[in-house]
């Protein structure tokens, strides 16, 4: 019989969440993810280290041709910059050397209250990309999903250059995302359900399968996505458990832990598609367009989402820090 996950990937497109591209032959996904979390994880692995010396080398060759992207008045402080976006793009030139798909590359998370600076992010990484051979179907930039990370990706979209909308925990940030039109949406699944076992200790036992918060998140999202006609992916991410995956066979995509991908690969059981857009579960109105104040409120309406969204952007730009600092000591 077939594995667990050869069973999901009849109906979902898996996507592998790591840096390790030594792990991704194994599983045989479509796509990779990565985040500053895993750049630095990977980077930390004596067989990645030429990376990060390479990046150095590169930043401090180049820095002239790229002054454009960096502003500090301290030519190291800007070789440092360019320094992580390159390892950062390095990290998704091997992946891509690997899966067939795509590569999710991360906007430094300290940019996701500015539009305008995101924008210049990502034409700096997809230009990073596209010098090294890479043309820009392959990528996706991931931004937070913030009204800013929202709307960069809007104008993003129109360049051809397709974004995934990550740190997404609310409703209102995935109607948003869908009306700017961006390719993918990253509803995070496990983040959720940590915030719902902490808020709510005495029904913590009860959040399993269906009953899972994040689940419960993500069905929602899809149903109103296909319901209504939007063409924007929904890849569920974070995940805590096999079970919050085999809740959401049939997602567009779901993006998995080497982790996880090892626990479904071992997996016997027989896997029923539970996300189907000719059999949706929920129907819902088609809300109007969102406004800046309408999406404001609307996202502030769930307080996990605010915590959640906020506390991800606050660790994603600590371990950015962290990588500027590891490359600041070889350098």
């Amino acid at each position: 019989m077939p594995s667990e996950l050869e069973q999901l990937k009849k109906f979902t497109i898996v996507v592998a969440d790591t840096a390790d591209f030594g792990l991704l032959a194994q599983y045989k996904p479509e796509d990779a993810t990565t985040n500053p979390s895993l750049v630095l994880a990977g980077s930390q692995l004596p067989q990645y280290a030429h990376l990060m010396t390479e990046a150095i080398e590169f930043a401090k060759a180049h820095i002239g041709k790229y002054a454009k992207f960096y502003n500090s008045e301290k030519h190291e402080e800007n070789v440092l910059a360019l320094a992580v976006d390159k390892l950062t793009v390095s990290f998704g030139l091997e992946i891509l050397k690997v899966v067939p798909g795509r590569v999710s590359t991360e906007v430094d998370a300290k940019l996701s209250f500015d539009k305008e600076k995101m924008i210049q992010k990502a034409h700096l990484l997809i230009q990073l990309y596209e010098e090294a051979g890479i043309k820009r179907d392959r990528i996706y930039i991931k931004l937070a999903s913030t009204w800013e990370g929202i709307q960069a990706g809007r104008e993003l979209e129109k360049e051809h250059i397709c974004c995934n909308l990550t740190l997404l925990f609310s409703f209102a940030q995935a109607v948003a995302c869908a009306q700017a039109h961006v390719s993918l949406i990253s509803p995070f699944v496990g983040r959720i359900l940590d915030w719902y076992k902490k808020a709510e200790p005495a029904k913590a036992d009860s959040f399993v399968g269906a009953a899972d918060p994040g689940v419960i998140s993500v069905t929602k999202i899809y149903n109103y996505y296909k319901q209504h006609g939007y063409k924007t992916i929904v890849m569920g991410a974070s995940f805590r458990n096999v079970t919050e995956i085999t809740e959401l066979a049939g997602c567009d995509k779901l993006t998995i832990s080497p982790a996880l991908l090892g626990e479904l690969a071992k997996g016997e059981g027989t896997l029923s598609r539970k996300l189907d857009p000719a059999h949706l579960t929920q129907k819902s109105a088609k809300l109007p367009e969102l406004s800046q104040a309408d999406f404001l409120f609307m996202h502030n309406e769930e307080a996990m989402a605010v915590e959640k969204l906020a506390e991800g952007i606050r660790n994603f730009h600590k371990d950015t820090v962290k990588l500027e600092a590891a490359i600041k000591e070889k350098m």
